[in-house]
């Protein structure tokens, strides 16, 4: 099976600088979208950090070759996530102006008949099949947590003034706890990684029609989520990327 995909970044409608970050590296079934915080910049280059150390450890690798072995998948991302936070925290000890600087982050590895995620933070990864949406990620914020106690509603906490105050990050502290899950991949699976820039501007049932609207077009799919999260307010940086699934071996991965 092969993955016909797509990433966008855009830097919203309210937002100076995107500090924002991606990787879409096809030749190794490797996605992921960074969502930097932090002043000064530093947002941007703590998510950069972290995708270039996502990069560097999972580039040669015996998983992304057999591409079989979905636990060595997640023991690699989870690896790749502890050096990022490392050398985020050790930069900040180094400039002392990034102090505070750290980013959440969502990656995915696509095998023959698996897909591996690791996340930290409120980055997200979802799956849509058969036209039903589902998240594959549990996010790590305040409200998150008040959803999961009974104590908020979905619909409260995706308008609720802290929904943006992270429970982990990169960053954050030496000890790093990260999420690794795995599930099935079937033709015309269509998964979707995004920073909150998207979900944080959209429900999920929209996000789930206008991806199923544009399922077989990964970039079309892309550029109408962007433009519809810019339509509803762009109040943050906003990266996508839509990976489908396909049985067609000249199925395309931009």
């Amino acid at each position: 099976m092969k993955f016909s995909v797509f990433g966008l970044t855009d830097v919203g409608r309210r937002r100076e600088s995107n500090q924002d970050s991606l990787l879409v590296a096809p030749e190794r079934g490797l996605y992921a979208v960074a969502d930097g915080m932090g002043g000064h910049a530093a947002g941007e280059v703590a998510s950069h950090i972290a995708i270039e150390a996502l990069s560097e450890v999972l580039r040669d690798n015996a998983f992304l070759r057999d591409r079989t072995d979905a636990q060595t998948a997640g023991t690699r991302l989870q690896d790749a996530f502890v050096e990022g936070n490392r050398r985020i925290c050790d930069s900040v000890v180094t400039r002392g102006e990034w102090r505070g600087m750290g980013t959440t982050i969502v990656a995915l590895v696509t095998l023959e008949d698996r897909a591996v995620i690791g996340h930290v933070g409120d980055s997200r990864a979802y799956l849509l099949r058969d036209g039903e949406l589902r998240r594959l990620t549990n996010d790590h914020s305040w409200v998150s947590e008040q959803v999961r106690m009974g104590l908020m509603t979905d619909e409260e906490a995706h308008r609720h003034p802290m929904r943006n105050i992270v429970t982990r990050a990169l960053g954050n502290r030496p000890a790093l706890d990260v999420d690794i899950n795995e599930a099935e991949a079937l033709p015309s699976d269509v998964f979707l990684l995004c920073s909150d820039g998207l979900n944080s501007m959209l429900t999920d049932r929209e996000i789930t029609e206008t991806l199923y609207e544009n399922r077989q077009d990964p970039e079309t799919a892309c550029h109408k989520l962007v433009e519809a999260a810019n339509l509803k307010g762009g109040e943050d940086n906003i990266t996508v990327i839509v990976c489908l699934l396909s049985d067609d071996a000249n199925a395309n991965c931009i």
